[in-house]
């Protein structure tokens, strides 16, 4: 690897990891999330907004270096590259989203306006994540966040604007369905025992579903 270590982005990480097999089936870093479905004028959703906050740990190792003008402050400029390295890496992990409009899959595009912000010690990560094709005429519309082997833990804030809509049509309402608490003995089994993550993570729901409802 050509980058230095404070360039090396989550999503790099967790490609190689996948691909080579190694990753385990227990949290190596946290993610405060919350999201934005946002629609279109003619009632279409064209794309989603995320906003990530790292914990304080990851943070702190992934902006390790970035402090060019040893000021003691990070700045957006200081940051835009690693903003760029990790919009770029999300691809290999399917953007740790999934869509669907009346039930059917939807594929994404490529993701704009990235920015990092690192403030009180945490990084936040901000990014546009558009709809491939815009999902047109949709009763439902969902979004499932998260990492399905569990070396990402995403935590969806607990607040009712966690998950919001901008410019929805008229009556549409948002439901979120979180996962449940893992008990303390399972935490220590998963954080212990070498087990190799899969895409449901051995039955463990790990991820944060959001239905919108349109009359």
């Amino acid at each position: 690897m050509t980058r230095c270590r404070g360039l090396l982005p989550l999503m790099a990480i967790l490609a190689w990891l996948g691909l080579t097999g190694l990753v385990q089936a227990h949290p190596h870093v946290f993610v405060s999330a919350r999201a934005e479905i946002l629609y279109a004028p003619d009632g279409s959703v064209r794309a989603l907004k995320h906003i990530w906050s790292f914990d304080e740990a990851y943070s702190a190792f992934i902006t390790q270096g970035l402090d060019k003008n040893g000021d003691g402050k990070l700045t957006p400029d200081e940051l835009a590259e690693l903003a760029k390295i990790n919009i770029e890496s999300l691809p290999d992990v399917g953007f740790f989203t999934v869509a669907k409009a009346n039930g059917r899959p939807q594929e994404f595009g490529q993701p704009s306006d990235a920015g990092l912000v690192f403030e009180n010690k945490i990084l936040t990560l901000t990014f546009i994540l558009p709809l491939k094709a815009p999902a047109t005429a949709n009763r439902s519309f969902g979004i499932e966040i998260g990492d399905p082997t569990y070396f990402v833990a995403f935590d969806i804030a607990d607040a009712q604007d966690a998950v919001i809509t901008r410019d929805a049509p008229k009556g549409c309402v948002v439901r979120i369905a979180r996962p449940p608490k893992l008990d303390a003995a399972t935490q220590q089994r998963l954080s212990q025992e070498d087990i190799t993550a899969t895409p449901d993570m051995s039955g463990y729901q790990v991820t944060t579903r959001a239905l919108v409802a349109c009359p």
